[in-house]
């Protein structure tokens, strides 16, 4: 494939995705259906032709970590912290935690006994799919009101980077207990003093930021610092969500003494530059990920009847706990929040890490694109039953700048 026809697909992928993202809005349903459905669609059709996508095996991965931290930041761009929302995050937290502690405690001694794996693999092969994808709650969560989302984006982003801690932390064991604890411990505690004082310089670069050259070079540091830490098996993702908070949040800096007179007069427009080159980069990010997702999915793998009991199982460990856990946490809110459970991109990624960790057969692969697909599929459960006839507008992006969720 030359590099003109490599152009021409890519401009057609980012044309697919933006005409789909519009129809799924329109029809009120969740875009990824589509997108994966279109990506599953344009395999036979490109065969047609003689073409191939080659690469997609490094190339997936790639885009779908570089969505992942657009996504949560784009989350956090959306959140304002005041006193009268602590109970809100704090009600979020223990969702995100309790959520995933307990359906790893149904999910692995299932595991282990069915492929008769140790806790240290069956731990490794639950985590994925006890994670809430931020890449498909955040933006499908438009419909509730504004406490609402915020708990969304709160539980979501808790749920991932607890999910990657956690997952991390086993992948890079011994498969010791005292090996877990010793990643976990540097991936919790050591991410986190230096999640802040990244966070808090990058916040301050954009806070004091002139000329036409200023979202670029911060985005690269951004993905740069997120890369270092992987490498350094810590887990970054909170710096990134810390950053959001921060930016959106300025007087976490400009209350300090020092500070106080660091954030430029025109900041206010900054911000909403920034959000609106965010939005952007996370659609184009978002569709080419769950496009090329569906393209290279084996359709073989979802028709096995293996993949579709395991994804019953999931489906029914996940939601029936979650109703238990929202009768505590979720306020009046917990019927909608019960659909607002779904598996997504960093399911998809961590499997993708998994699988070379632990082998499992193909089926595994397509039951964990069917719990992608189903759990996506049931937010319109709660979209057709209790969308507002008032939804809050999103005043965060210019006027001329539409949001691209």
């Amino acid at each position: 494939m030359n590099v003109y026809v490599s152009i021409l697909l890519a401009s057609v992928i980012l044309l697919a995705a933006f005409a789909i993202e519009r129809t799924g809005r329109q029809l009120r349903m969740p875009p990824v259906i589509f997108l994966i459905a279109a990506g599953m669609l344009a395999k036979p059709a490109l065969h047609a032709f003689g073409w191939t996508l080659a690469g997609l095996d490094m190339m997936v991965p790639i885009i779908g970590t570089i969505g992942l931290v657009l996504i949560v930041l784009e989350g956090s761009l959306d959140i304002s912290l005041s006193r009268d929302r602590i109970h809100a995050a704090r009600s979020a937290m223990w969702m995100a935690l309790l959520g995933f502690l307990v359906c790893l405690v149904l999910l692995v001694p299932l595991i282990s006994m069915y492929f008769a794996f140790g806790l240290f693999k069956a731990l490794v092969i639950a985590v994925p799919v006890a994670v809430i994808s931020s890449a498909v709650a955040i933006p499908n969560s438009q419909f509730l009101p504004a406490h609402g989302r915020e708990f969304v984006v709160y539980e979501s982003a808790l749920s991932d980077i607890l999910g990657v801690i956690v997952f991390f932390a086993l992948v890079h064991s011994d498969g010791s207990f005292l090996g877990v604890v010793e990643g976990l411990l540097g991936g919790g505690l050591v991410s986190l003093v230096l999640s802040v004082i990244c966070a808090i310089g990058l916040a301050m670069v954009l806070m004091h930021s002139q000329g036409p050259i200023r979202f670029l070079p911060l985005l690269a540091g951004l993905l740069g610092l997120y890369a270092a830490g992987k490498l350094l098996h810590l887990s970054p993702l909170i710096m990134v969500l810390l950053f959001g908070l921060t930016i959106n949040n300025p007087t976490l800096i400009t209350r300090i003494p020092r500070f106080s007179h660091w954030m430029s007069d025109n900041y206010e427009t900054t911000l909403n530059e920034f959000k609106a080159i965010a939005f952007e980069l996370t659609f184009a990010v978002r569709g080419f990920f769950f496009i090329l997702l569906g393209y290279w999915t084996d359709v073989a793998t979802l028709l096995m009847p293996k993949a579709w009991l395991g994804a019953v199982v999931v489906l029914f460990i996940i939601y029936t706990s979650r109703s238990a856990l929202l009768r505590v946490f979720g306020g009046e809110l917990g019927s909608p929040l019960l659909w607002l459970a779904p598996r997504g991109l960093i399911t998809v990624l961590l499997y993708l890490t998994a699988r070379m960790v632990v082998p499992v057969p193909d089926w595994v692969g397509g039951t964990v694109l069917i719990v992608v697909l189903v759990s996506a599929a049931l937010i319109l459960i709660a979209q057709r039953r209790f969308e507002l006839p008032i939804k809050a507008p999103r005043a965060v992006v210019p006027d001329a700048v539409e949001d691209p969720r």
